[in-house]
């Protein structure tokens, strides 16, 4: 056995304890030993198809055998610091391993052979390995569960009487993944228990005097009704006075005469780790450690929350903070408010996690105000441990949460973002704000969270695709939360508008219409249904104006029709109150419309001292202004949208067209002695495998390029082949249409003289005519490779028609970028011109996100124009430059996130 480096990964086990999964090391011999010696026969017959302990014994001896065991891939699973697992994949030829497992028997039925064969598979894709095989004994069923259940592509054949055989490929697949996630989130969940519903808590760090945050904390929860156990970690033990007088204490977390779920850490930084792991003896579920003064302030800070990671891992601790504003949870049954804010919303589904304290504080504050119920709120901090991804998964499986609000400025695994975020948001929505887009932002942002703030570029593709609500704001956040927990989702864009004032209705309808929502021109039928109660206006098309004397039973009559209408989707009630009309009846008017019209998005903005309380109007949503409740509504109309486009997986990826690529951009970076752009004839090696490559061949003198541009007939088009100009079009080294060999010769020499050489490089192409497109791919430092699709040619800049995706990507992601750009109207077919061939062009994009997924070397890569027939997509122009990078983690296999 090859001995690997000592790379552990922090994982949750199914019960939610945390566990580290390693290679085997040389000194783990004795456990090894331990672990075969615990199992029981009944497992040790199942393992090695023998009886007796002499086998496991005998195994253990082949695997420090370096002679006997030189292929084998080993890992062990360790809870606190004890082996409890064993993991082998002993390769039989260059490209197959065999695998097995032993479990310890305590630990039966917690995940752990799932674990094992995910980092297994890991570890050999990354030496070549493209299948496992195991043989199972037909009886063994929780281990043949193991390999059916893990989603990897499994075939099986009877190998010998008794037994089974079974082969699966080591590729991460779609499936494999999307397992892999669900067993995640129950086991987030579960660990995330202490932190999010705790039974008792107990916090430490409260000055006597009542002043500090350790006493606001103590008050808030005080104040706020918890309903669990609740205690004070103090010096003075029981003997306690003033603002902590009544509560039950001890000196320290061992002392306390209860379990605790929850610990809360108000104390100077220095003091932290001591208060850790005093309460970590004591035996937390999770810990939040408001104090300040770790990494956000430098190395000194930083190495102390690492310790303190460390510590909180080593004993299955989960870790708020540090540097954050505390947790709520809301739930009637809990009532926790361990924060320093006394502001507590109404209970509801809305689980809020927030990078910043303040925008928490604010984001409590909105909720507060406009009556939204949020289920808990978890201020992240510096995100040690507990993360936004974390969060979700737990939340995915609470039947009590909703919908989900994020205010972040970073992102720890921004690829694990976008799957975590795009599973939740196909059933509960999720809002998020992310901060840090200016330069100013970044600044700030870097300065007191320690976060390298998100590309604007990036959040936006990533929340496109994954279905996230994207907000500029805490309070446009807030509105649409307020929106999506009041009223069902909206079938379509089509909005109807409904006022007693003209002039509001429509700026109402502009206001739609900027928002990407359809004001409809209603059909004859409903107009004439509606102008039976239109008084004193022929406002009935829509916007709808009822006129300002309207009587309520007609406002109730118009908005019932306009919800019982197939032309409209969602209705928005803009009322005025005047002296000519009474605001009491029109409320209940519109309440009763509303009980016996309940499937549609009803949104109601009074005016002129019209003012309902929530309780007067039950299904209504109310706003403030027509500013606020549009927006709102836009925003949940395209989430709505998103919803219903049907999902799809992205393909796997070709591992060994994959392998081959990584390997070619690595020898073509060392042959590189510039600044990475390549050669023609390298970018074809590597463009080619994904259909990427250009068209045309490429002349290395004047007269070579005669010869090629005769081969493929006139007219023809040349450009310099030099990776060493960028932009040639700018320098007149780009001539299209040449129609002669005498013509081909002059351009050349021109090139030639242009660039003061004797001989220059050209690529001759066919001249093509069809619409221009631009694809590239960028490396952004915190999202990996972003994709774009752009209106093309040298029109590019100009118009700035682009969109980005993130990879990998579905033929559906490219059908919505290409729809999405203003010159889609071009491809489609304009004004009777022949359609393109979009189903190739779709391809081409999936193409190019499979590339940008599986080359993390590629920096850089424009093709640039792309002309687009309707037979055919033709590369007229592409240029790469690589660089060395590692490629994105994903977060597969599965493990917990670990701060640099």
């Amino acid at each position: 056995m090859r001995f690997a480096d000592p790379l552990d990964a922090d994982v949750l086990l199914a019960d939610g304890t945390v566990a580290v999964v390693r290679p085997v090391l040389p000194g783990d011999r004795a456990g090894l030993d331990d672990l075969h010696e615990g199992a029981s026969l009944a497992s040790l017959r199942l393992r090695f198809f023998a009886t007796g302990r002499k086998a496991g014994h005998d195994y253990v001896e082949h695997l420090f055998d370096e002679a006997a065991a030189p292929g084998v891939t080993a890992l062990v699973v360790t809870v606190r610091g004890r082996i409890v697992a064993l993991g082998t994949a002993e390769q039989e030829s260059p490209d197959v391993a065999e695998v097995a497992f032993l479990v310890a028997e305590e630990m039966h039925g917690h995940g752990m052979g799932g674990l094992l064969l995910e980092h297994l598979a890991a570890a050999c894709r990354d030496r070549g390995v493209r299948r496992f095989v195991a043989e199972v004994l037909i009886d063994n069923h929780p281990m043949l569960r193991v390999f059916l259940d893990a989603g990897f592509e499994v075939t099986r054949q009877v190998a010998e009487l008794g037994s089974v055989r079974l082969e699966l490929g080591t590729g991460a697949s779609a499936r494999a993944v999307e397992a892999a996630d669900g067993r995640e989130s129950r086991a987030e969940a579960r660990s995330l228990a202490p932190l999010l519903y705790p039974r008792s808590v107990a916090v430490t760090g409260v000055r006597r005097d009542g002043s500090g945050i350790g006493a606001a904390v103590l008050a808030s929860i005080r104040a706020g009704g918890y309903t669990g156990s609740l205690h004070v970690v103090h010096p003075a033990g029981t003997v306690l006075a003033g603002a902590l007088a009544g509560v039950p204490s001890a000196a320290r977390f061992v002392d306390l005469p209860e379990p605790v779920d929850l610990a809360i850490l108000a104390v100077p930084a220095p003091r932290a780790i001591d208060a850790l792991r005093d309460a970590v003896a004591a035996g937390v579920g999770a810990a939040v450690v408001i104090s300040s003064g770790f990494e956000e302030l430098g190395a000194e800070g930083a190495e102390l929350q690492r310790a303190m990671l460390d510590l909180a891992r080593e004993h299955s601790v989960r870790l708020v903070g540090p540097n954050c504003l505390g947790v709520m949870s809301n739930d009637p049954t809990i009532r926790l408010n361990a924060t320093f804010s006394h502001a507590v919303p109404p209970a509801g589904g809305l689980a809020i996690a927030s990078q910043s304290g303040g925008v928490g504080i604010a984001l409590i504050d909105i909720a507060r105000d406009l009556g939204l119920g949020v289920a808990s709120f978890v201020s992240l901090g510096n995100k040690a441990d507990v993360s936004g991804n974390d969060l979700l998964a737990a939340w995915f499986e609470d039947p009590r949460v909703t919908a989900a609000a994020l205010y972040l400025e970073s992102f720890g695994n921004a690829s694990k973002f976008a799957r975590v975020a795009r599973r939740f948001a196909e059933h509960k929505p999720l809002l998020a704000v992310v901060g840090g887009r200016s330069a100013g932002g970044r600044r700030a942002g870097a300065s007191h969270t320690a976060a390298a703030a998100a590309s604007g570029v990036g959040v936006d593709a990533l929340f496109a695709q994954a279905g996230v609500i994207g907000c500029r704001s805490a309070e446009e956040l807030a509105e649409t939360a307020l929106l999506l927990a009041g009223q069902p989702l909206p079938a379509g864009p089509r909005v109807a508008v409904l006022s007693n004032a003209g002039g509001l209705g429509v700026l109402a309808a502009d206001e739609a219409d900027q928002c990407g929502l359809v004001v409809p021109e209603l059909t004859a039928a409903v107009r004439e249904v509606l102008g039976r109660h239109v008084l004193g206006t022929t406002g009935t098309s829509n916007p709808v104006d009822v006129g300002a004397g309207a009587a309520p039973e007609d406002v109730a009559t118009v908005t019932a029709a306009l919800l019982g209408s197939d032309e409209i989707d969602a209705v928005v009630v803009v009322l005025v109150g005047t002296s000519v009309n009474d605001s009491a009846p029109m409320v209940a008017a519109l309440a009763r419309c509303r009980a016996e019209h309940p499937g549609k998005p009803l949104v109601l903005v009074p005016m002129g001292g019209l003012d309902p309380t929530p309780a007067e109007i039950p299904g209504i949503t109310r706003y403030r202004s027509v500013s606020t409740a549009i927006p709102a509504l836009g925003r949940v109309t395209r989430y709505a949208a998103w919803l219903r486009i049907p999902h799809e997986t992205p393909q796997d990826a070709d591992e060994d067209r994959a392998g081959a690529a990584r390997a070619v951009a690595a020898r073509l970076l060392t042959e590189e002695s510039g600044d990475g752009w390549l050669a023609a004839a390298d970018a074809v090696e590597l463009l080619e495998p994904y259909s990427l490559s250009p068209v045309g061949v490429v002349g290395p003198d004047a007269a070579a390029a005669a010869v090629v541009a005769e081969r493929l007939g006139f007219p023809v088009a040349l450009k310099v082949a030099d990776p060493d100009i960028v932009h040639k079009t700018d320098r007149g080294l780009v001539r299209v249409g040449l129609g002669s060999t005498a013509e081909v010769l002059t351009t050349v020499r021109a090139f030639a003289a242009e660039l003061g050489r004797g001989d220059v490089p050209v690529l001759v192409q066919p001249v093509v005519r069809g619409v221009e497109l631009a694809l590239g791919v960028v490396r952004d430092p915190g999202f990996g490779p972003l994709v774009m699709v752009a209106a093309g040619g040298v029109t590019v800049d100009l118009l700035a028609d682009r969109v980005f995706l993130v990879p990998p990507l579905t033929r559906g992601d490219a059908a919505r970028a290409l729809r999405s750009l203003r010159c889609w109207p071009l491809l489609d077919g304009f004004r009777g011109s022949a359609r393109v061939d979009v189903e190739a062009l779709e391809q081409l994009v999936v193409d190019l996100g499979a590339l940008a997924a599986d080359v993390p070397q590629v920096a850089e890569l424009d093709l640039n124009p792309v002309v687009v027939t309707a037979t055919d997509c033709v590369l007229v122009d592409v240029k790469v430059r690589l660089a060395a990078a590692e490629a994105v983690n994903a977060g597969i296999p599965r493990q917990l996130r670990r701060p640099r």
